[in-house]
Formats: C-alpha cells, sequence, structure tokens
C-alpha cells in the first residue's frame, strides 16, 4: 500500500527486486543453507550483482546506481522474504560500502569498494566482540601501529560472513592513552582474509543458517597503515555513520516478514474446520488484522526514516539512534551530510 509513495524509478527497482526474488531463489536453495549444505551463499551474491542490486545508492564509477535511501529500503524490503541470511548477504553492500564510500580513499574504493559491489568480493563488519557485548568503545582487540603497519589482536563474534567473506571492517582499540576520552579510542581498519586471520566456529543461529555467521580470531595480523578507514582513533564517526544503513538495512529486511504473513494467509484460506476456512473464524481474522495493521506501521516508520535522511533532515541521524537506543555522537563533531552517498 505505499508503492504510491514511491517514484516511478523507485519501483521499478522495487519490481526489479522482486522479479530476482521469483526467478533467481529457488527452495532448494532455501532448504540447502537451512541444512547447512550452503556455509555462505556466495552464489546468491554473484546473482545479485550481475542484475546490479548490490550498490544501490553508491556512485556509478564504483558499480553503484545513485539512486535513494527509499529505493534501497523498497529492494530489501523484497529481498527480506527470502529469510535473515539471505537477507544480510543482501544488506552488507549498504554497511561496509558506506564507510568505504564516505571515508575511503581513493585508493581504497578502487581497491575494496568496485569490486565489492560487481560481486568479485564479499566483505563482513567485525564489530561485536565476546566480552564487549554493547559496550562498543570498550572493545579489547587491538591495533598497534608499527612503522608502516598495524599489528591485530583479539577476536569478534557474531560476525555475518566470517566464512565467505574476501576482508572485513573491523573496529579495534588503537589508542591506549589510560585518560584518552572512549569516542579517541577505537580505529577501523580493512582487513583482508589471509594468514593469522581465521574462522574459529560457526554460529548455527535459528533462522539465519547458510549466512557464514561465525567467530573471527586474530593472531599479529599485520595490515598496511594504507587499509585505515578515516582518521587514526576516528573510528567513532565512521560507527556513527554507518549506525543509518546499520538500522535502517535492518528495519526494512524485517518487512519482509509479508513472505510469511502471506503464507498464513493462504493457508487460512485453505485450512478447513467445522466445514469452512479458518479465515472466517473471528480469532483468525483478528490476528491476520493485527498482523497486516503492525506490518504497515513498522514499514511506514521505515520508509519515513529512509526519507528523511534522503531529505537531509537535521534530526534524522538523531531519530536512527534514538529508535536504536543508542547516542554515540562524539561531542562537537562534524559528520558528513546526511543524504544519499
Amino acid at each position: 500500500m505505499y508503492d504510491f509513495l514511491l517514484t516511478p524509478e523507485e519501483r521499478a527497482l522495487k519490481q526489479e527486486a522482486r522479479d530476482f526474488v521469483r526467478t533467481e531463489i529457488t527452495s532448494d536453495f532455501l532448504r540447502k543453507m537451512d541444512k547447512d549444505e550452503i556455509i555462505y551463499p556466495r552464489e546468491f551474491v554473484e546473482k545479485l550483482a550481475a542484475r546490479n542490486l548490490r550498490g544501490i545508492r553508491f556512485p556509478k564509477q564504483y558499480g553503484g546506481r545513485e539512486m535513494t535511501w527509499v529505493a534501497e529500503v523498497a529492494a530489501t524490503e523484497e529481498i527480506g522474504c527470502l529469510g535473515m541470511a539471505l537477507g544480510c548477504a543482501f544488506v552488507m553492500p549498504s554497511i561496509v560500502g558506506e564507510a568505504l564510500n564516505t571515508f575511503g580513499t581513493e585508493e581504497q574504493k578502487e581497491k575494496y569498494l568496485k569490486p565489492y559491489l560487481e560481486g568479485r568480493l564479499v566483505a563482513a563488519e567485525a564489530l561485536t566482540e565476546p566480552r564487549g557485548g554493547s559496550d562498543f568503545f570498550g572493545a579489547t582487540t587491538k591495533a598497534v601501529l608499527d612503522g608502516d603497519h598495524f599489528i591485530l589482536t583479539g577476536q569478534k563474534r557474531f560476525v555475518v560472513g566470517a566464512e565467505g567473506a574476501d576482508f572485513f571492517l573491523v573496529y579495534c582499540r588503537s589508542n591506549f592513552e589510560p585518560t584518552c576520552h572512549k569516542y579517541s579510542r577505537i580505529s577501523l581498519l580493512i582487513v583482508e582474509k589471509g594468514p593469522g586471520v581465521e574462522t574459529e566456529y560457526l554460529y548455527g543461529l535459528m533462522g539465519c543458517k547458510g549466512g557464514g555467521t561465525g567467530r573471527l580470531v586474530f593472531r599479529d595480523v599485520k595490515v598496511p597503515k594504507s587499509n585505515l578507514v578515516g582518521e587514526l582513533h576516528g573510528g567513532a564517526f565512521c560507527f556513527n555513520q554507518m549506525m543509518i544503513p546499520e538500522r535502517l538495512t535492518s528495519a526494512a529486511g524485517c518487512l519482509g516478514m509479508w513472505g510469511a504473513l502471506d503464507l498464513a494467509v493462504r493457508y487460512s484460506d485453505r485450512r478447513k474446520a467445522f466445514g469452512k476456512p479458518i479465515r472466517e473464524f473471528q480469532a483468525v481474522n483478528f490476528m491476520v488484522a493485527d498482523s497486516i495493521t503492525q506490518l504497515d506501521a513498522a514499514r511506514g516508520l521505515a520508509y519515513m526514516a529512509a526519507r528523511a535522511v534522503d531529505n537531509n533532515y537535521p534530526y534524522a541521524l538523531t531519530i536512527i539512534h534514538m529508535l536504536a537506543g543508542l547516542s554515540v555522537r562524539p561531542k562537537g563533531s562534524r559528520l558528513k551530510p546526511l543524504g544519499p552517498s
């Protein structure tokens, strides 16, 4: 019911994503993921790239489409009906790409962002730690600057794509001054899969099998200084900006539950009790009506937030942080203006 809020280009993209879901992804593929026969859906990533569906908001020179946040939300809603694992694989370019496009150097964009959006590379974000949880600025994974490279040690968990990614965006402690402000502790590094970077455990998360979610361990990994994203000790600024795709893609992907609702409604028309479809019983009708109402309310919030970012609404980022229960903007910080990347 929200299609009338979309431009013709945004509606066309949404239809593209819906056609992709219907024609490219089979039930057999999803069953193999659920049975752990597929550890990471690389084939899915390559098919997305072939349809130019991996860089919706990003510049065309790097393989993107230069479209709006609303367009990305619309496409993500369609992909979301495939489940959490494929939904995460779809939105990860938006999250990782945000950091590379906003804070990365031209060299980093050519080396990592462009092949990433073209489907030649896969990436993941390494954020959560075993003993850190939501204490992001208390990260214990450390990067010690040694000449022209960092020495990275530590571990991250619940990394979507830990098994399957070619490189990672890793938040790590780089400032070890005891009195430094918590917003000046962290840096963001591009870490390629290689010696010292190991996936030691895969989580069999319910509803998210086949996404390669696991624990990453870094053992004295040498990372070139040129792989620093943004400024040294400036990870808080990157994290703050990346909360836009983190939260909006999460919300948009969850809208894909319309697929489950559609199946439930179809079933309620087929299943009979006492001589008539159960859809005709008031209790079942109420459940269907309540689900549709809540889904449309959630959809309205997601599209409103996307439009606010697209229109550079002054408090868009604040609203996103408040909805997520976050407040990480460093006092007096200056971030790149909101809007399409």
